[in-house]
């Protein structure tokens, strides 16, 4: 399906690797402009230069860090002045350490709090304008199956993602008439380093391999099995496309059946 994407500028934070490399991925295959974001460069420069070898139409990337405010400013100006425009954008960021509801300190709220929720708003609140301009525009959170469904152990991701469904419901209604969509993309249990990361974590605190708490997540999953970083991309670009504007204020997930409600 040719999504009409060809052209497009998208700006994908968080877009090395993981979540928001899959996203980046599926839209350089659709031929659109992408700057990417990240902590380091050298590793944004290597995966710039995939996404063009993957299609992009042009793809560089800006080191900024969502833990600082002055960052994100800099990179919507970096992404307006290397594209002329941000036409889709991507918010996406790593995910809070795990923790239960007892374990929430001020410190961990306040400092997760600018990543999670403040600074997606401020890169969107800055890119709005001239998607209203031109009377186009897509945002897409890369959010979680925990938006929907509590995790268990991850209560701190839980309570501020809570804050983004808010936004992000709100948001859409004030926009759409203005051609712009918002939605979530929630994924759960997909294959990346955060996985790993809080797979070796619990394995570690309860004394037990990395191989055996694969194993027993992968089982409580309908599908038995972890997701792929591929079968989770192709939902933003698709959300992205002209073929998707109908569709805004939604959490549309890619988790394997983990959620049980309907």
């Amino acid at each position: 399906m040719d999504l009409g994407l060809k052209g497009r500028r998208a700006l994908v934070m968080g877009a090395s690797k993981g979540l928001g490399r899959a996203v980046a991925d599926a839209l350089a295959a659709e031929g659109v402009h992408i700057v990417i974001s990240g902590r380091d460069q050298a590793t944004l420069d290597k995966a710039a230069a995939e996404l063009r070898g993957l299609g992009a139409s042009s793809a560089i990337g800006v080191q900024a860090d969502v833990a600082e405010a002055a960052d994100m400013d800099r990179l919507v100006e970096a992404a307006q002045a290397a594209m002329g425009g941000v036409d889709i954008l991507v918010l996406n960021h790593g995910g809070p350490p795990p923790g239960s509801a007892q374990d929430l300190t001020e410190a961990a709220l306040t400092t997760w709090f600018r990543r999670i929720v403040l600074s997606p708003i401020q890169v969107a609140n800055k890119v709005l304008p001239g998607m209203k301009a031109q009377k186009w525009g897509r945002i897409l959170t890369v959010g979680s199956s925990g938006m929907q469904q509590p995790i268990a152990g991850l209560a701190l991701s839980n309570v501020l993602r809570a804050g983004i469904v808010g936004w992000n419901k709100t948001l859409s209604a004030e926009v759409i008439k203005d051609g712009i969509t918002c939605n979530i993309i929630a994924p759960g249990t997909i294959s990346t380093d955060r996985i790993q990361e809080l797979n070796g974590a619990r394995a570690a605190k309860e004394g037990r391999s990395l191989e055996e708490i694969s194993a027993e997540r992968a089982a409580e999953i309908p599908a038995g099995r972890f997701g792929r970083p591929d079968e989770f991309g192709p939902m933003g670009a698709f959300l992205a496309s002209e073929k998707a504007s109908y569709i805004t204020g939604m959490i549309i997930r890619a988790d394997g059946g983990i959620v049980r409600h309907v």
